[in-house]
């Protein structure tokens, strides 16, 4: 059965959990400042191993059903890898949408009121985005669309991760090397069709 067949059955995040060290500041950036609920709470003896913490986990509505989560450990001691350059540790973010710019814009202000302001705005190819760090040191993005998402993007996005996977299973791969392989997919893929572009 291939990709396309497989029936897509889910329906969106139950929850993305991360560590704080700092519960206070954490509650207060997303229940304070941005407004999120507290919906739950697990408060546990440690489990698993006979080593392991015990902790609270705790749980914030971000919408539709999905849930951001933190786990707060007692007894462990801050720690974060330094090993880990800046450009990786700070691509692995949460991204949450909104519906519009008043929207975008309203947690902008509550930002930006806030002990944690607003680090970045900017127009990606079909979003803007707001960023912030929070109290973990965590990077989020706040996004709302600029346009729908159309056919052509979806099939668009399957012939760039085509090529990806080609191109970085060579030797050296380059953004050159993508470009030149996802042009010969999208050639061989319309190979043979009438053309369809007129010009006036």
């Amino acid at each position: 059965m291939s990709t396309t067949e497989r029936a897509h059955v889910v329906r969106g995040v139950d929850h993305a959990a991360f560590p704080t060290f700092d519960p206070r500041g954490t509650i207060t950036f997303y229940r304070d400042v941005l407004g999120f609920p507290v919906v739950h709470a697990t408060c546990a003896l440690g489990w698993g191993p006979g080593d392991h913490p015990d902790f609270i986990h705790f749980f914030f509505d971000i919408g539709n059903g999905d849930r951001l989560a933190f786990f707060y450990y007692f007894g462990v001691e801050p720690y974060r890898d330094n090993a880990i350059p800046e450009l990786i540790h700070r691509a692995r973010h949460l991204a949450i949408h909104v519906d519009s710019e008043e929207h975008l814009q309203e947690y902008r202000r509550r930002l930006d009121a806030s002990d944690w302001p607003c680090e970045l705005q900017v127009r990606h190819e079909t979003v803007e985005s707001i960023y912030v760090t929070d109290p973990n040191g965590y990077l989020m993005e706040i996004t709302r669309p600029l346009r729908a998402i159309t056919v052509e993007d979806d099939i668009d996005a399957n012939v760039s991760v085509d090529a990806l996977m080609d191109v970085t299973g060579e030797d050296e791969p380059t953004l050159e090397k993508f470009f030149a392989r996802k042009a010969r997919l999208i050639a061989e893929r319309y190979a043979g069709e009438a053309e369809l572009v007129t010009f006036a």
